[in-house]
């Protein structure tokens, strides 16, 4: 048993012991990118509001940038009770066995916003928080960081244009999938990894909303952008259930109503931090940042349609009609 892992064990003991004997509460807040993404401020701002409207009975400690946990191993700790709170990409739970949630990194299947929050707020992502439970993770609520564009040290105006490289992905089947459908050869790398292989050519690409991009400074390190805006990415706000459960009723109401209402500010600043983002990758005339024509973007969705039916046995065939169902007839980013 490794330090860390035998660490982990010491630390679930000590939740084990019933919430309100301590004072305050502690809440590890865990997550892998900076505190100035949206991500980031949603967790400030669930900080903010936890401990202003609990009057210090709970006490919120935010650990960004991979400081405490990288992305292979925070669910891991979470389960263990290393740390209570999590915001992990969607991408993360398919290694727990819950591969329904890799459904979100389907190509194409959100058409914008509004489609996708439709999904996250009713019957399918309220099911797939259920899924979690039997995991020791109670979920509660859905994050946002926007839709993704492609990036490399070549010009990508279509598909055929990023065959042969290498491009860094979550862990992911469908992802994984995704670029080997366009002859592309995906790597799967942590966050935190992902500025210095590109800089040393471990990869050549890799794809995120551009507010991850500025805020690891990716847009130094890749001449070409193209606003395919493919995929989404998103996260789930989970905690240990056992942690949650543990906390006395009126506590547990009042953080609900925090991660409601930090939610919704969350929402708000993503789409103002990407555009800001893609606005910024444009000012520095590193990256050269190119629109798909409108016969180039149908080709992109043609390139890609086939994951859906090559998928459909791991996230579920039911369940990929459902989202298209849900998100039938909405207009396209």
């Amino acid at each position: 048993m490794t330090v860390r892992i035998l660490g982990a064990f010491v630390c679930a003991l000590a939740f084990a012991a019933p919430a309100a004997a301590q004072t305050p509460i502690v809440i590890k807040f865990s997550h892998v990118v900076t505190t100035d993404t949206p991500k980031g401020q949603g967790a400030e701002r669930f900080k903010q509001l936890a401990e202003e409207r609990t009057k210090g009975a709970v006490k919120v400690e935010i650990y960004p940038n991979s400081t405490l946990y990288k992305d292979k191993e925070e669910v891991e700790m979470l389960q263990l009770g290393a740390v209570q709170m999590l915001a992990p990409s969607t991408s993360k739970f398919g290694p727990l066995g819950v591969k329904e949630y890799e459904a979100f990194d389907l190509p194409y299947i959100f058409p914008n916003e509004q489609a996708l929050r439709r999904v996250q707020d009713g019957p399918i992502g309220q099911g797939l928080f259920k899924k979690l439970e039997t995991k020791g993770i109670k979920g509660l609520g859905y994050w946002d960081n926007g839709f993704k564009i492609l990036t490399s040290n070549k010009p990508m105006h279509g598909p055929e244009d990023v065959k042969g490289l290498k491009f860094r992905i979550q862990s992911s089947k469908v992802l994984e999938a995704q670029f080997k459908q366009l002859g592309a050869l995906p790597q799967v790398l942590a966050f935190s990894e992902l500025y210095q292989a590109l800089q040393t050519g471990v990869v050549d690409g890799q794809e995120n909303p551009p507010s991850n991009i500025t805020t690891q400074k990716i847009n130094e390190v890749q001449k070409h952008a193209t606003l395919t805006y493919h995929g989404y990415v998103g996260y789930a706000v989970i905690v240990n259930k056992g942690f949650w459960d543990g906390l006395p009723a009126d506590i547990r109401t009042t953080l609900e109503g925090a991660i409601k209402d930090a939610t919704a500010y969350e929402h708000e600043i993503a789409d103002k931090q990407n555009e800001k983002a893609l606005a910024d990758i444009r000012a520095t005339g590193k990256t050269e940042v190119y629109t798909p024509t409108e016969a180039e973007n149908a080709a992109w969705r043609k390139a890609l349609a086939p994951v859906q039916r090559e998928m459909a046995s791991r996230v579920g065939k039911d369940l990929i009609t459902a989202l298209n169902k849900e998100t039938e007839g909405a207009p396209n980013n």
